[in-house]
């Protein structure tokens, strides 16, 4: 009970020094402002690059052409070293009939084609197509794929598959790096800030300690404030990348430059992505506020 009246004394004390201070916790927040509306775009940005990473994941098909005279036995034999390969999420099996009859359906061309050739001199071959678990290790499960006896071509867009997942990967690091970097900085605005605060306090804070407050009675008020900053700071960022992400997809009818590049669907996206900002809106004002106290008053 007594722990309950001293937090509630402090989140009390916490409200009216942001007030009391208004020019200092403007200048806080306006901080936290800025750099949570560049970490939100960051997280936004990196979330639907994973997005796109997946999304290219499930459509990413590995097709491998068999030799033409392979018999059912080696076809069995195949099949079995495929599924010794680690990277193999599934695969389908196509005969030359399989892959005769769809071509047929396709096109009137192909099937007047293909109709006028005996079995024996059709052109088209067994395939295997296959789908893998890490779309990052797609060259090397290719390049396992090649060595197997009776392979004859194994195929999958290499060029433009693999620029695409390094360039992925690399937006993907970038994104993280900013995020953090974005972070810090909050932090370090917040450490001078709260510092600020607290000198023009250090009357209260003595007249505190000489009345016997102990070290959490002084420090809580403090990372209370900082909590409070950051919930506020993170207002206006929400807002911001909520409705400015619902007018992105919209523009863009959900996809860039192609269908393959699918973006996030708003809902329920952007209330996680609101609920992120926020816990770090809070959690960065915390930390700030403490590392400021255990510092700079070295209580």
């Amino acid at each position: 009970m007594k722990l309950f009246r001293m937090l509630k004394r402090s989140l009390r004390d916490a409200f009216k020094s942001v007030f009391r201070n208004f020019s200092l916790s403007l200048a806080s927040i306006s901080c936290i402002t800025i750099t949570l509306i560049i970490v939100a775009i960051a997280i936004i940005a990196s979330f639907n690059v994973e997005n796109f990473t997946r999304e290219i994941e499930k459509d990413m098909t590995i097709v491998v052409f068999l030799d033409s005279k392979v018999t059912e036995q080696e076809i069995e034999q195949t099949k079995k070293e495929i599924e010794s390969i680690k990277n193999i999420e599934k695969y389908t099996f196509k005969s030359k009939a399989d892959v005769k009859n769809e071509m047929i359906k396709q096109s009137d061309v192909f099937k007047a084609v293909l109709d006028e050739w005996k079995e024996e001199d059709s052109p088209l071959k067994d395939t295997f197509q296959i789908k893998v678990k890490d779309i990052m290790k797609i060259s090397d499960t290719a390049r396992k794929i090649e060595k197997i006896d009776k392979v004859s071509v194994v195929r999958y867009g290499e060029n433009m598959v693999d620029q695409m997942v390094v360039a992925f990967a690399s937006i993907k690091k970038v994104a993280y790096i900013v995020v953090i970097a974005l972070i810090l900085v909050t932090v370090f605005l917040i450490v001078n800030t709260i510092k600020l605060t607290i000198f023009s306090r250090k009357k209260e804070i003595s007249i505190m300690r000489l009345v016997g407050a102990s070290n959490f009675t002084i420090k809580t008020p403090f990372i209370i404030e900082g909590m409070i900053l950051g919930a506020i700071g993170s207002i206006i960022p929400i807002f911001i990348t909520t409705f400015g992400y619902l007018a992105f997809y919209n523009h863009f009818n959900g996809y860039l430059f192609s269908k393959l590049i699918q973006l996030i669907k708003p809902e329920p996206f952007m209330y996680q992505a609101s609920l992120a900002v926020l816990i770090i809106g809070i959690i960065v004002g915390m930390i700030g506020s403490s590392h400021a106290v255990r510092r700079y008053l070295k209580v």
